[in-house]
């Protein structure tokens, strides 16, 4: 018979793949937005599209974030079971309450912050790795510029390269091409986010002493792999509302630039090993496209209620998982 020990990891796994389908599910968005809001495929098509590129990812990207979400962070030898537990219910309380309000914030935050939430509150601020936050916060700045910056470029760059086409050539071929940048997009979303699971389950392993080391075995992999191309089928309307169609109108031009930006930002930070917000990219991206026609194009009153989601998204998972943490440990305690 197996122990309560050994049933309560098992169960946090179960729950840290649910966290993996809910960032799924509440990043479908930033997936599909572009090419739904700009008709290039239908909702049904575009989910399909996308969750293949997101499963498919792990045979082009390594575990180096995975390996920063799971010991670059937070100090894995003070870290147990419990605080993973607690950590994935504060992630995943943050994740479904700005989905139910339609705010695109960022899954991959929530869950560092309901990771250091719960181990703040076990162990005090020793545990928290400085160097591995710093890299961290700068991409959650650096992310959103770059995303911004390179969907200016290349929206400057493909209207002067078919400024003398006629519309309905360049609305042919854009839409060709928005399904290569959708792809593009998706599979580092795939190859960055579900490795942000994957370390969190591998330090319960390792936590749980079943691994002798840290490491992804690979069964891991293609489990985190599988729930977020699931979540991604489940889809984010509420999102995809919002980045789609409130930010700015988009043009299969205008899509195939921000997605492609989108791409790079996030292939550059996936080889860094930087746990990095495909949210933060993408709405960057789509806001530097929509500012080259004119400021005026992109809806700043949106933009801003978005950047202010962010800013909240890891204070509140630390303070929602540290919470739970705390009630947690005193049931456990009074029981015992």
């Amino acid at each position: 018979m197996l122990s309560l020990s050994l049933l309560f990891v098992i169960f946090v796994i179960f729950i840290a793949l649910a966290f993996d389908y809910t960032n799924g599910l509440h990043d479908a968005a930033n997936s599909i937005a572009t090419v739904v809001s700009t008709r290039v495929l239908t909702p049904r098509q575009a989910v399909v599209w996308a969750a293949f590129f997101n499963f498919v990812a792990f045979l082009i990207f390594g575990t180096t974030v995975a390996t920063m979400i799971g010991k670059g962070l937070i100090d894995i030898n003070v870290v147990t079971p419990r605080v993973i537990f607690a950590g994935l219910v504060g992630a995943i309380s943050w994740n479904l309450f700005t989905w139910y309000l339609g705010l695109p914030t960022s899954s991959s935050h929530a869950l560092i912050g309901g990771y250091a939430g719960a181990a703040i509150v076990k162990a005090g601020f020793g545990v928290i790795i400085v160097s591995g936050w710093i890299k961290t916060l700068i991409f959650l700045i650096l992310a959103p510029i770059m995303g911004l910056v390179l969907g200016w470029i290349f929206i400057i760059g493909t209207t002067w390269i078919v400024y003398k086409k006629q519309p309905a050539v360049i609305d042919k071929w854009a839409r060709r091409m928005q399904l290569f940048s959708a792809a593009l997009y998706s599979l580092g979303h795939g190859g960055n986010d579900a490795q942000k699971t994957m370390g969190i389950i591998a330090s319960l392993l390792f936590s749980a002493g079943i691994t002798k080391s840290f490491h992804i075995p690979l069964w891991v992999v293609l489990s985190a792999q599988a729930a977020i191309a699931l979540g991604t089928l489940s889809g984010g309307w509420r999102i995809v509302k919002t980045m789609g169609q409130k930010i700015t109108k988009l043009r299969p031009i205008d899509g195939f630039c921000a997605e492609t930006a989108s791409a790079i930002s996030i292939f550059f930070a996936t080889h860094l090993g930087v746990p990095v917000s495909t949210t933060h990219v993408i709405t960057g991206a789509i806001s530097g496209v929509g500012a080259v026609k004119r400021l005026s194009a992109v809806r700043w009153g949106v933009t801003f209620k978005i950047v202010w989601a962010w800013i909240l998204t890891i204070p509140g998972a630390v303070l929602v998982a540290g919470t739970f943490y705390f009630l947690l440990d005193s049931i456990i305690k009074l029981l015992s």
